[in-house]
């Protein structure tokens, strides 16, 4: 008899451990703060469509210089140009404050006031045929020149241009206004195509490399 209880309390416990280990994963999926877990990243799927769209996509309504093909080359900008099967020409170069790039063989290149496309174009007139016959070129844009924000911030000057951004944005890279700011109506002046522009501007509007922004001082 006692064998018989025996047996029948080492089934018993033999089928308990059983279903705590098939009960343990699921455990601790719903508690994560358990020692040992390793929760995994969320991923787009079983979230609501719209979400998932975010998620899949950036925002197809913020401006994006980096895509416009008629930007101008400025005194800051970065560009990539690859000469291929050039390795000693492929580079990254710098528009200086007199709109000059230093490219190798040729010298002095003005790119200030130029498109990608233009000055893609220069390279291969310069090139060929007497360095190189039939030359394949690519320019491309690695960073922007800076924009400029003075007035009424509390940390005017020059700051890295991000694609996308508005004057909003422009102003908490300044470190915000200041008490004296007027905050709902700013000007900004930009060069494009070798005009001079000046832009009433609000909260919303994009910012482009070199823009200079001015925030002006409320009156009382």
């Amino acid at each position: 008899m006692r064998r018989l209880t025996g047996g029948i309390a080492s089934i018993a416990a033999l089928s308990f451990a059983v279903v705590i280990a098939f009960s343990l994963p699921a455990f601790a999926q719903s508690n994560p703060a358990l020692p040992g877990y390793n929760s995994a990243q969320p991923s787009a799927q079983g979230l609501p469509e719209q979400r998932q769209q975010s998620l899949a996509t950036p925002t197809q309504n913020s401006p994006s210089v980096p895509n416009d093909p008629g930007y101008q080359f400025g005194n800051g900008d970065q560009v990539r140009i690859t000469v291929f099967g050039q390795p000693d020409l492929t580079n990254t170069y710098q528009v200086d404050g007199q709109g000059m790039i230093q490219f190798p063989l040729v010298g002095r290149i003005h790119a200030g006031g130029m498109t990608a496309g233009q000055l893609q174009q220069e390279i291969v007139h310069k090139l060929s045929p007497d360095y190189i016959r039939n030359p394949s070129v690519s320019v491309e844009v690695l960073n922007y020149r800076p924009f400029y924000i003075l007035g009424e911030v509390n940390k005017a000057g020059a700051y890295p241009y991000v694609s996308g951004m508005t004057v909003s944005q422009a102003v908490a890279y300044a470190g915000g206004f200041t008490y004296r700011a007027k905050d709902d109506n700013f000007q900004i002046s930009r060069t494009e195509h070798g005009q001079h522009q000046e832009i009433k501007a609000s909260g919303d509007t994009p910012v482009r490399p070199g823009d200079v922004i001015t925030i002006p001082e409320r009156f009382f």
